[in-house]
């Protein structure tokens, strides 16, 4: 990229930045240091805003990035991330929502622990939660380190490591200062300005082709170098039964996934009810909606006016393609417009990155505080603040995340995500489910089912070709390659089921009638909810 490109990208990022600090800094003078506060912001948020929210914290550098460039590279195949992020929705809405908002104060584990023994139960959801959420956050790492090789005309050093650092920084003073209030703002911000460009680039897209949709598809095809095997099923997940095992994997983990995503259930916390959450939910598919339809034109736009031989070559797993098609549409590399539009996109993209890590690391430090610290803090310890103690997680889980993005950096963003949205459903959606709508599940049922999910979709993912074996892995010099699908889904959903129902069938524990029938009450009416 030129020198233009760099300073006003440059430029448009830091007006961002500045700004949503300003938001933090005025969120954080006007706050009153309350766990309310801090993890939910004080529950004032309309449906409208949580809607918007939602949309920022949901539509991550895997939408915006990796899902584009999959349909670039792979053309229907590529479809699947886009469906299955949508769908997904729909389980969110019918199954979560309102009952989430009903039974719990600020985490996931606060409905699973509701009616079990509270220590084993939090202990076990918060580091699943945990876990989660820093695989999330390594994906928005590797999308940040895509954006700025691109933009610097570098595929790795000092400059892509020293923007990763830089994220994590900002998260952390973003989380700490401001909490949920600074957050959701940020991210109504962010939701905008992705909408509102994504909208421009699409408007453009269709002005090239004249509104012909097929003479789009028909170009991306013959650029794509495969021809119409490029629109038709198979291209990335055809062929061998391992192929057509990994698209059923991958389809379980997104539908399934995100109604176990910690940082997406505590959005809705943030509003003053049940109904509330409920049209937050209907607000954000629109959002979601809209968004996804425009991804698919933008995707295989991509790779009709760029070419997939230029996409493969500035970044392998097709994280570019968005920025290099607003680089073409704007007129090209030595143009103003071209110059121009590719740095808003490349700053909207950034800011996404930001706000996303900013929700993330929000809801993953409210696991460590609010469930970890408590039930691990040793009787005799001195008594610290939730708020503080979350502060401190932010901190650490930013190195954390930081440490692994820059070890995955050559990874699809939106792949990362669904190994994110496997281990989700893998441990969290069982237990959230077996806990609003099983009167006999018990605590001994609760750990097993959140462990039994957990360790095998880490264990299968360590094996699989992901980590070694194959060209594309994090460590391709090695090969400990045991599990051959990419996704463990397919595998660690049902175990994490199975390890519930079992765990609950071999326990002595008799269930409590009083709070089961309690709880059920909770989560349908909202008599008693906080």
């Amino acid at each position: 990229m030129t020198s233009h490109h760099q300073t006003l990208t440059l430029v448009l990022f830091s007006v961002f930045v500045a700004v949503t600090l300003a938001i933090t800094t005025w969120v954080g003078r006007r706050r009153h240091g309350s766990a309310e506060e801090f993890y939910a912001g004080g529950r004032l948020f309309t449906p409208l805003e949580n809607g918007f929210a939602i949309s920022g914290d949901y539509l991550s550098a895997a939408s915006f990035l990796g899902v584009a460039g999959l349909i670039a590279l792979y053309g229907y195949d590529g479809l699947l991330y886009a469906v299955g992020f949508l769908v997904a929705w729909l389980l969110v809405l019918f199954l979560a929502a309102e009952l989430v908002r009903n039974c719990g104060r600020f985490t996931l584990a606060d409905v699973v622990a509701a009616r079990m023994s509270e220590r084993p139960v939090r202990i076990a959801t918060g580091t699943s939660s945990v876990t989660v959420s820093v695989l999330y956050l390594v994906a928005q790492m590797v999308g940040a380190g895509s954006l700025v090789a691109l933009l610097l005309g570098r595929t790795s050093g000092a400059a892509q490591a020293w923007t990763v650092i830089g994220v994590g920084a900002l998260m952390v003073i973003y989380v700490s200062l401001g909490g949920m209030r600074a957050t959701t703002w940020i991210q109504i911000v962010k939701a905008v300005l992705m909408l509102v460009g994504t909208i421009a680039l699409t408007v453009m897209v269709l002005v090239r082709f004249h509104g012909d949709f097929n003479q789009l598809l028909v170009t991306a095809a013959e650029r794509s170098g495969n021809g119409l095997r490029y629109l038709a099923p198979g291209l990335k997940y055809g062929g061998g039964w391992t192929a057509r095992l990994d698209f059923i994997s991958l389809g379980l983990a997104l539908v399934f996934g995100t109604a176990g995503l910690p940082h997406i259930l505590s959005r809705f916390y943030t509003v003053p009810t049940a109904r509330a959450a409920r049209r937050s939910t209907v607000w954000s598919i629109g959002l979601i909606g809209g968004f996804y339809l425009m991804a698919i034109i933008l995707g295989f736009a991509a790779t009709a006016v760029v070419g997939a031989d230029k996409l493969r070559a500035s970044n392998a797993a097709g994280n570019t393609a968005i920025p290099l098609l607003a680089l073409d549409l704007g007129g090209g590399a030595e143009s103003t417009g071209g110059t121009v539009l590719f740095a808003v996109v490349a700053a909207v993209a950034f800011a996404t990155i930001l706000a996303v890590v900013a929700g993330i690391t929000l809801s993953s430090s409210a696991s460590v505080a609010h469930d970890l610290y408590a039930s691990l803090r040793r009787p005799t310890a001195k008594v610290r603040s939730e708020v503080t103690v979350a502060r401190v997680a932010a901190a650490f889980i930013g190195v954390v995340a930081i440490a692994l993005g820059l070890l995955a950096r050559n990874l699809n963003v939106a792949f990362l995500v669904g190994l994110a949205f496997a281990v989700a459903a893998s441990a969290n959606l069982p237990a959230l489910l077996y806990s609003l709508f099983w009167r006999g599940f018990t605590t001994r049922g609760a750990v097993w089912s959140v462990y039994g999910g957990l360790v095998p979709a880490l264990v299968l993912v360590v094996l699989s070709p992901v980590v070694s074996g194959s060209p594309g892995a994090l460590f391709p010099d090695v090969d400990f390659q045991y599990f051959p699908l990419q996704n463990p889904g397919i595998v660690s959903i049902p175990l994490g089921f199975v390890a519930g129902w079992l765990g609950t069938v071999t326990s002595d524990e008799v269930p409590d009638e009083a709070k089961f029938a309690e709880t059920e009450v909770r989560s349908l009416t909202g008599a008693g909810a906080v």
